[in-house]
């Protein structure tokens, strides 16, 4: 059944480039599937549901990334005018947007995570930091509330760490916590948890993500080449079934809906250490879900579709 779609993108974050090309990725793929769909540029949530009703619309595909595109202020303004959207709703986002409420509610599942303390904007690494400078291989620096892999640094010394930190706050002017991690030597993995139409929730094949030069930063994540995808990891046959099951319940966990991506990272012995859950993973032409998706059997549109199937039939909470 063809479908009018507005596709929010852009935003105001640091990740509005990101968010532009997925759109536009998006659009694309809707428009070959033969739905009417239309780009807006969404600089306020605002004046987005002011501007709602000239649309005449079935509902929204939300391609924002971090801000309030991503943690739950937009969703909110969507559910107070009874606007359908893709995804998740407002509390999930809010809690997979804040790292440290998300591994609170992880750790009720008794997922495994790496270790990890919180640094509050305006105190420095502590002895707690520098102890564990000591007992790991390096640190991972990170913002709370951040995505994309900005203002995400590696660090080995204690001058690492400090500039780490204070990279966290030159990334996002409004972040007030920046976390600092245990690294976990082995791979770099993701895994695109789906519900499908008939509600079955299920985790798609894991991409074992291999950049050729350093870790999995912007730069690799989001420049062509840079980077080599194995979709699906070459894990056993259990170890991908437990890094399966894992990824499903970290979104349930969370209160996710209709689809997510769960990072994690996976040791030598096939260890899986939880990292986050994105309710809004990126679209573009470099993205890890339409990899996964297309792994699956499921090409770029044909997944967007039973997204929006799924998400536009949620009744939302009010």
């Amino acid at each position: 059944m063809e479908m009018k779609v507005v596709v929010a993108y852009g935003g105001t974050s640091p990740e509005r480039e990101v968010s532009l090309n997925s759109g536009r990725a998006v659009y694309e793929a809707l428009s070959q599937k033969g739905h009417s769909v239309v780009l807006e540029d969404v600089l306020s949530p605002k004046e987005f549901v002011e501007k709602w009703h000239t649309f005449n619309a079935d509902g929204v595909f939300i391609a924002l990334h971090g801000g309030w595109g991503e943690d739950g202020r937009f969703q909110t303004c969507l559910d107070a005018y009874g606007i359908p959207y893709t995804g998740s709703g407002p509390e999930a986002c809010m809690f997979a947007m804040d790292k440290t409420v998300a591994k609170l509610l992880f750790s009720t599942e008794d997922l495994q995570m790496p270790k990890g303390n919180i640094i509050h904007k305006g105190h420095p690494a502590g002895i707690r930091e520098e102890d564990m400078l000591r007992r790991y291989v390096k640190l991972v620096v990170k913002p709370n509330r951040g995505g994309s892999t900005v203002g995400v640094t590696l660090a080995k010394t204690s001058e690492e760490l400090r500039s780490g930190i204070e990279n966290c706050w030159k990334a996002y002017e409004n972040e007030d916590k920046a976390l600092v991690e245990q690294y976990i030597p082995g791979k770099e993995i993701t895994v695109p948890v789906w519900e499908k139409e008939n509600g079955e929730i299920i985790a798609l094949p894991a991409i074992d993500i291999r950049p050729h030069v350093g870790f999995y930063d912007y730069k690799n994540k989001y420049t062509s080449g840079c980077t080599e995808y194995i979709c699906p990891a070459d894990f056993s046959e259990e170890t991908s079934r437990k890094i399966g099951d894992i990824a499903v319940l970290a979104h349930k966990s969370l209160g996710c809906r209709s689809y997510s991506r769960v990072d994690f990272r996976v040791t030598d012995e096939g260890e899986p250490y939880l990292l986050e859950v994105n309710t809004a993973p990126g679209m573009t032409a470099t993205s890890l879900v339409p990899k996964s998706a297309k792994a699956y059997g499921l090409e770029f549109g044909d997944f967007l579709e039973s997204v929006i199937k799924v998400s536009f039939r949620i009744e939302r909470r009010f």
